[in-house]
């Protein structure tokens, strides 16, 4: 579904990402993981078509990224990046109705109709009842579902994450990432997530990406790349690692930062 090939991208005289190539299956979920500054978002941001690299390719269901408009692009992929700029009194549903543009236009967008797309956004994401609520006015996990509603109501077949559970308590956490697994089952969508939570991401996606400074330092299902290694030299702490009971999937403590 995406290949981002040789993906080389330089903000100045810094190199963010270096000849990184990254392959996402149809339908699979695929979780970027490193330390802060190591290239994920950079990475989400080019497969979005948001970021042109200075080297390298990207194509989105076989077509060439450079090559689609942004409206184009945006009938093919949805990104949440990590926040949302104020929506004043704006409210829910119409929120989510932005999400609708890349399919109506500015002509269908003047209409205050409600497509069938925007209410199956909404009740997907579980925010149907709170569709005329004011989006400032909800709690955090509220508001992020809210946004997952704009995103779904795209209506495709690629949705990406930028730490969708930033800022979220545990529980939230939990009740966004449970929300993307049914979806993406449900849907059959291809979903690419930055996750900080290690646990979380091997508890949750298909396969793991690993980024060490603006390179792959290893990439494949959780429980063959998720180990205390991985943790030393990837996130530069010691832990330990072992498999969930229920899930069989791995589970990770830090125990102190390496030398």
């Amino acid at each position: 579904m995406i290949e981002a090939a040789d993906i080389t991208v330089r903000f100045g005289e810094k190199t963010v990402l270096d000849k990184v190539s990254i392959t996402v299956h149809h339908g699979e979920w695929l979780a970027l993981v490193g330390r802060n500054g190591c290239g994920k978002s950079t990475a989400l941001r080019v497969m979005a078509g948001l970021l042109e690299p200075a080297q390298g390719s990207v194509t989105i269901a076989g077509g060439p990224l450079n090559a689609l408009s942004r409206r184009e692009i945006a009938r093919r992929v949805a990104i949440l990046s990590q926040s949302m700029p104020p929506v004043g009194a704006m409210t829910v549903k119409q929120l989510v109705r932005q999400g609708r543009y890349a399919t109506r236009g500015p002509l269908g967008m003047l209409s205050n109709g409600q497509d069938a797309a925007e209410r199956t956004a909404m009740a997907d994401a579980s925010v149907l009842e709170l569709a005329d609520a004011q989006v400032d006015r909800l709690s955090g996990g509220e508001r992020q579902r809210a946004r997952l509603a704009l995103a779904l109501a795209q209506d495709v077949p690629v949705l990406l994450l930028d730490e969708p559970t930033t800022y979220l308590d545990v529980r939230h956490q939990l009740e966004v990432l449970e929300l993307v697994r049914r979806l993406q089952r449900e849907r059959g969508l291809t979903v690419v997530t930055v996750l900080h939570d290690l646990s979380q991401a091997a508890k949750y996606a298909d396969r793991i990406v690993a980024l060490r400074d603006g390179v792959v330092h290893t990439q494949g299902p959780a429980g063959e790349v998720v180990d205390a290694d991985l943790l030393h030299s990837v996130f530069g702490v010691k832990g330990r690692v072992w498999l969930d009971d229920l899930t069989g999937k791995p589970m990770c403590s830090y125990d102190a930062a390496a030398n």
